[in-house]
């Protein structure tokens, strides 16, 4: 007999949601055939507490941080792996405007406790984190086949309905097959980074991120990860040209050293209308469950949706509002 939940895809999503069942206790399997198109595979796994032109802090950064962090350290433990690694970010001025931005808000005590004073040139962030989340998704991904709970197949909508209670659609960039959450109208976004061996003594110190728009990231031996663009509504994997010279240009005020390209790579994130992640059941159908749309914050959001999951499921608890995916049915009108 399969077991009563099964959840579809795993990549974050899917590997978060897999942990918060296994500490509950709760029976399920989950299906996956591999990550090529996942922005797991690529992604830096950057927290940022503060973002943006407008200089905001990161939705409900002060509680999801703790608790994300907390959630890493956790699995670090478990899966005996390096996860999580504590950040500074180097937020660099790109103009006047973004200047008396951060002079105003920081006056005004908006971006308390992340920032710091600033000078000419930008400011310093705290509070920053990476999340290897490749690392993170391969351990998983090896705890669950020991575990004898993953499928190692893509499984279409059509062989899903009436073998388990509950699935729970972690599918990211399969924005085409989300079936009764189409109205939630997800969309897959392109994106692309460049790892970079640079020349010289390291251009930047090893718990530092610049940032400029684009970002700089250490990964150690003389390597950085220099990211990212974005393609809204693109959902292929091909590295471009545009998009290096793109990132290459960004290296070059970001680093002012020689580098050279190591590898230039392509993933597909996903975002919503409205720019936050969707969690919950369809209104329609019952047992279908969906967890997606965790967009450039996946790190930061995942942990604490996931556990939103497991309370819903233990427990009944409802999804929080901001995040329930019938918040786009109510507005479609689909439901009362």
């Amino acid at each position: 007999m399969p077991a009563p939940i099964l959840i579809v895809g795993q990549g974050l999503a899917g590997s978060l949601l897999a942990w918060e069942f296994m500490r509950a206790g709760i029976d399920f399997e989950i299906a996956d055939a591999g990550h090529a198109r996942a922005a797991s595979r690529i992604g830096a796994g950057i927290i940022n507490p503060i973002t943006g032109q407008r200089l905001v802090k990161s939705w409900r950064v002060d509680e999801l941080l703790p608790a994300a962090l907390a959630t890493y350290r956790e699995l670090e433990t478990a899966l005996d792996v390096s996860l999580v690694k504590a950040m500074r970010v180097r937020r660099f001025f790109r103009d006047d405007r973004e200047r008396r931005i951060f002079a105003d808000k920081r006056e005004r005590g908006e971006l308390a406790p992340y920032a710091g004073e600033g000078d000419e040139v930008g400011f310093w962030i705290t509070g920053a984190a990476r999340v290897d989340t490749a690392a993170l998704i391969t351990a998983m991904r090896t705890r669950l086949r020991s575990a004898g709970r993953l499928r190692e197949e893509t499984i279409p909508l059509s062989r899903m309905g009436g073998r388990h209670d509950l699935v729970i659609l972690c599918t990211g960039a399969r924005t085409d097959d989300v079936g009764a959450f189409d109205f939630a109208r997800l969309q897959a976004a392109k994106g692309e980074t460049l790892t970079l061996s640079v020349a010289g003594s390291p251009p930047v110190e090893p718990d530092v991120i610049l940032n400029d728009g684009h970002w700089a990231l250490p990964i150690g031996d003389g390597e950085v990860r220099v990211g990212a663009t974005f393609e809204p509504g693109v959902a292929d994997v091909n590295a471009t040209a545009a998009a290096r010279e793109e990132l290459e240009r960004a290296a070059e005020r970001l680093l002012r050293r020689e580098f050279h390209v190591v590898a230039h790579e392509a993933g597909l994130r996903v975002t919503t209308p409205d720019k936050h992640p969707v969690v919950g059941r369809s209104s329609v159908c019952p047992g279908a469950g969906i967890f997606n749309g965790l967009g450039s914050k996946g790190a930061l959001l995942a942990p604490g949706l996931a556990r939103q999951w497991m309370n819903h499921v233990t427990e009944g608890v409802p999804f929080d509002s901001a995040v329930d995916v019938a918040r786009f049915a109510r507005r479609d009108r689909l439901i009362p």
